[in-house]
């Protein structure tokens, strides 16, 4: 029988974050992925400004920096007939941490894997899925697993902590349910060239909105990261209209881009996102933590979820390092955590839902097609909301430090 101090089963940004935190405080962590590598297309790929600083506390600074990447300067939306409105400029941040770092999820899970090989503590398990959980005497003591090739198996922990998505099977194995906040769209992501003659900075965000629809464009390097936003249960009829439908309808959104709409092959091109907005009511039962999406599905609005998911795994590494060190975690530990996370998440949660009330529920109704007027104000004409906006996009309601254990001095080359 396997055995390890801290099971976390999902390598994203939490799942990885947690397992790098607590193998530099010397816990024994096994982290399971269930794919064979961290490359999916149109995951999140903001890294935030509150992250970039606790990159710098573990003294990985440098070495994040020469990853490939842009970074994003500002948000602001279009305006017909006149120039953009700026919602937040991140320069107005003090620096170094005035600005978010767009780049390949993938890049960055690599990054923080390789981080955390170089503690002998730390185990990184690949086409390892798990399945269920272990229990004993009404605790939670591990995970059931099963390969890519088939083959079961199981692993004890003192903890085991739930980082595997807004579908977490282990929230569902503990019978952890989730209250569910209505959401007006669902996004169906896809990529269109980008010339090199274009201009516009790299990382920047260009929104277009029609009526019953809208689209956001995020530049990149030689591509247009695009997100079409329709109303919730319209998969379906966008696929029944096919291909020819669908480009027309991003042509007419951004005649700029018609030119290359034809890139768009099929509507297997088209990855659909069911965009959930959620929080669980308990974030635990004894010997199990759930953080980030497993905890809180987050609305894409505003682009948080992946800031917040990393917040929770530094506070989670901080409360519960010392106890697993000691090799027994209690309930009241992992209340602590969160108590913690929990009003950061309700407030950035409930920004989202009036987001979605004021601009995407009114644009996807056909009641509206462009921002609405009183955001446009506030941004053109109220200087705190642009300094507001910025900083609560970069750092969140509440922004966690590296702990003490996890800080490093990094070395010059």
């Amino acid at each position: 029988m396997e055995t390890t101090g801290c099971v976390v089963v999902g390598g994203g940004p939490a799942g990885m974050m947690l397992g790098l935190l607590l193998a530099r405080a010397g816990v024994d962590v096994t982290v399971l992925e269930k794919h064979a590598d961290f490359f999916r297309d149109f995951r999140g790929d903001t890294v935030h400004a509150s992250t970039v600083r606790l990159i710098d506390e573990l003294g990985l600074g440098e070495e994040f920096r020469r990853l490939p990447q842009s970074r994003l300067t500002n948000v602001a939306f279009p305006v017909p007939g006149g120039p953009p409105v700026t919602m937040g400029n991140f320069d107005a941040l003090p620096p170094p941490y005035n600005y978010v770092a767009m780049m390949p999820q993938w890049d960055f899970l690599n990054f923080l894997a390789e981080a955390a090989a170089e503690e002998p503590s730390f185990t990184l398990r690949m086409n390892h899925a798990a399945t269920g959980l272990l229990r004993n005497g009404g605790r939670v003591t591990g995970v059931r697993y099963r390969t890519a090739e088939g083959a079961d198996g199981e692993i004890r922990a003192d903890l085991v902590v739930a980082t595997d998505g807004r579908h977490s099977i282990l929230r569902r194995a503990a019978g952890l349910a989730p209250k569910e906040y209505r959401v007006p769209f669902d996004t169906w992501w896809f990529r269109l060239p980008r010339y090199a003659s274009e201009q516009g900075a790299v990382a920047g965000i260009v929104p277009a909105f029609g009526r019953g629809e809208a689209m956001v464009a995020l530049n990149r390097t030689d591509y247009y990261q695009m997100g079409y936003l329709a109303p919730k249960s319209a998969d379906a009829r966008i696929r029944a209209e096919g291909v020819e439908s669908f480009r027309r309808r991003v042509a007419a959104l951004r005649p700029d881009l018609a030119d290359r709409v034809d890139a768009i092959a099929s509507l297997d091109d088209l990855h659909w996102l069911d965009v959930r907005l959620d929080r669980l009511r308990k974030w635990h039962i004894n010997g199990l933590l759930c953080i980030g999406d497993a905890a809180h599905a987050m609305s894409p609005a505003g682009g948080v979820g992946i800031n917040l998911a990393i917040q929770d795994a530094v506070a989670a590494a901080d409360c519960l390092a010392p106890v697993l060190l000691r090799g027994r975690v209690s309930r009241a530990d992992l209340a602590k955590v969160e108590r913690r996370r929990r009003m950061p998440t309700i407030v950035v949660q409930t920004l989202q839902r009036v987001l979605q009330r004021l601009v995407f529920e009114p644009i996807l109704t056909g009641k509206r097609s462009g921002v609405p007027a009183v955001l446009l104000f506030v941004g053109g004409h109220i200087p705190a909301a642009g300094k507001l906006l910025p900083r609560f996009v970069a750092f969140g309601p509440r922004p966690e430090h590296a702990p003490a254990f996890a800080r490093r001095t990094p070395q010059r080359s």
